[in-house]
């Protein structure tokens, strides 16, 4: 690597299989692995019951994608000891998420409580639901989400609290001042070049609380 390239332009460090991994990483210890289950453990279940957020993976022929899923604690139905019920609420209607289940039914589930370090991460199969009985079970304000996932579990296991506790996400005293950041409607004005984003940002919070259901 020559004094002017950049560390990361520089490919001759790079790890290309998974003896080069275990020579830097080593072996997992008898705590990473026997917290697995196949099923979602009694122990596991007050996690999905607590949690009012879950970040859903999926994949799609045009890659992976990462989607916020949240709502009041439990909003994430255990149906039975290998199934997980998450209704889609009203969003942005892209259907990112839904349409790559389409295509590969694999998923993944972080789930974060407030106040708690650890996390739950599930692996399974979903399959989209309009079922009206399915529907019903999710009703909140006399709305009903457009479907369900029906999620068959695969891999359940918490995730230990250190990336939490690196990030200060649950202390108060390091939030920042939403002000510091690019608000949506300057970001859209100029990624589009035609929305209004003051005008969009005056109206977004008083839309966004009228709209999530």
């Amino acid at each position: 690597m020559s004094d002017s390239t950049a560390p990361w332009q520089d490919r001759s460090h790079d790890v290309r299989d998974v003896d080069a991994l275990r020579g830097l990483y080593g072996w997992p210890g008898e705590t990473s692995t026997s917290k697995e289950s196949d099923h979602i453990h009694p122990l596991y279940r007050p996690y999905i019951e607590a949690a009012p957020l879950a970040v859903l993976a999926t994949r799609g022929p045009h890659g992976l994608d990462t989607s916020p899923r949240g709502d009041r604690p439990g909003f994430v139905q255990v149906a039975d000891a290998h199934t997980l019920l998450l209704p889609d609420r009203r969003g942005n209607n892209r259907i990112d998420s839904l349409r790559n289940v389409l295509h590969d039914p694999a998923v993944a589930l972080l789930f974060l409580i407030p106040g708690v370090g650890e996390a739950l991460r599930v692996n399974g199969l979903a399959r989209i639901s309009s079922a009206p009985t399915l529907l019903q079970r999710f009703e909140v304000d006399g709305k009903l989400p457009r479907s369900v996932l029906v999620i068959e579990v695969k891999l359940v296991f918490f995730q230990c609290a250190r990336a939490i506790k690196r990030s200060g996400l649950w202390d108060a005293t390091v939030q920042i001042d939403r002000s510091r950041l690019p608000s949506p409607g300057q970001i859209l004005q100029t990624l589009s070049g035609s929305i209004d984003g003051t005008a969009y940002d005056a109206e977004l919070q008083e839309r966004q609380q009228q709209t999530l259901y």
